[in-house]
């Protein structure tokens, strides 16, 4: 048996799916994927008997068993979804979009409220959050109608793409989820750069998006409320960001021990949105850098693979959901250290969740599979900007 045999599962001719696949996939961003679901596992299982005891579950490990549920699920989508063609990739967006606003537009009549939003569909024990799966579609479709648009054969890939994201922000501020509005604005103007629209259309969507978060401030209470209690905390309830801030101070270098925190007790969504205070009391200040670390290495390997590719739907869409990750990640992780107002924003693949273990899943699935090595996929020496100009 030769090295090569003994170090790969496939050797470099085998032809199958599996053998294919294998070696086109970037296989450093894969490991560092599963190692964060790995790691959302077992940071399950010291924060799922506070989360139980403070719900009244008597199953302590109630959370960590449905974690390792959603995180082999995801991990399994994952890889199926790394495996499709960039065409697939496409039409798989399309119908998860479609089928995402559906329901969204579903859970204005028969969706599940909590804490003052109606962002669920719940059914058989278990919660759907559609806008979860509807993030990564938008953001390929209109990566995809971007690069339409450039072909300049009269598709009006700039006003469908629009389109498509102003009926997702409509749905979300209905429920409402500034959070994700958010988010999905980030993303959707970072695609919006990389597909080489000219400046003063991004200047102008930055001072639309400014403007649209001040009119958020002044129409919606709740925002108010939290920037508010952001900009004067002495003025107001901070608890639950105490608590948390509290925590990671406590965790001091390398942490009280897996199981042993005290403090995560006193913090209602430890399992959830602050999953990452959990970790640092538990495991410590090297841990925390080590998953922050983590991310930001999925990000700009990500990132570095999409600007060389040459396809401009390819090289647009693979950016754009390195984004979106990757600011899905720094919003949680700025909230859990007071650096801005606090949102209901996961960790990816760490926070417990269904609908945001398996949307991730499906987020780097798609990535990792318009990042894969194809014939003509990337420019051999540097990167190539996308071909073509908006008008």
């Amino acid at each position: 048996m030769t090295e090569a045999a003994q170090r790969y599962p496939f050797a470099r001719t085998d032809r199958s799916p599996l053998g294919q696949w294998w070696w086109t996939i970037d296989r450093w961003l894969l490991g560092a994927t599963v190692i964060l679901v790995v790691l959302g596992i077992l940071l399950s299982f010291g924060n799922s008997p506070a989360a139980a005891g403070r719900m009244n579950i008597h199953d302590p490990f109630h959370f960590a068993v449905r974690q390792t549920i959603f995180g082999l699920g995801s991990a399994g989508l994952m890889v199926l979804v790394s495996m499709m063609t960039p065409r697939l990739v496409r039409r798989t967006s399309f119908f998860f979009y479609l089928g995402s606003i559906a329901i969204m537009i579903a859970l204005i009549f028969v969706g599940h409220e909590a804490k003052g939003a109606t962002r669920w569909l719940e059914f058989g024990g278990f919660t759907l959050q559609p806008s979860e799966f509807m993030k990564p579609a938008l953001i390929v479709l209109v990566a995809w109608m971007f690069a339409e648009g450039q072909k300049g054969e009269g598709v009006p890939g700039v006003s469908i793409a629009f389109t498509l994201y102003l009926v997702a922000v409509a749905l979300l501020l209905k429920q409402p989820d500034v959070g994700q509005t958010v988010l999905i604005t980030m993303a959707f103007g970072a695609c919006f750069f990389m597909a080489g629209v000219p400046i003063r259309w991004i200047l102008g969507l930055g001072a639309v998006a400014v403007a649209g978060l001040i009119s958020l401030y002044f129409t919606l209470d709740h925002v108010a409320a939290r920037v508010d209690k952001f900009l004067d905390p002495d003025r107001a309830d901070t608890t639950q960001i105490d608590h948390a801030q509290a925590a990671i101070s406590a965790g001091g270098l390398f942490g009280r021990g897996l199981g042993e925190g005290v403090l995560k007790r006193q913090v209602p969504d430890v399992h959830t949105d602050f999953a990452y205070s959990g970790a640092a009391e538990e495991l410590g200040l090297v841990f925390s850098l080590f998953l922050i670390a983590l991310f930001a290495f999925v990000v700009i390997r990500g990132m570095m693979r999409a600007i060389k590719m040459t396809d401009p739907f390819e090289q647009v869409a693979a950016a754009g959901l390195f984004v979106l990750v990757g600011q899905q990640a720094f919003i949680n992780i700025a909230v859990n250290l007071n650096m801005i107002p606090t949102k209901g924003m996961t960790l990816p693949f760490i926070s417990y969740g269904g609908s945001s273990m398996m949307a991730m899943g499906l987020t780097l699935g798609l990535a990792l599979a318009l990042t894969r090595k194809r014939p003509g996929a990337y420019a051999p020496h540097e990167a190539v900007a996308p071909s073509g100009t908006f008008s």
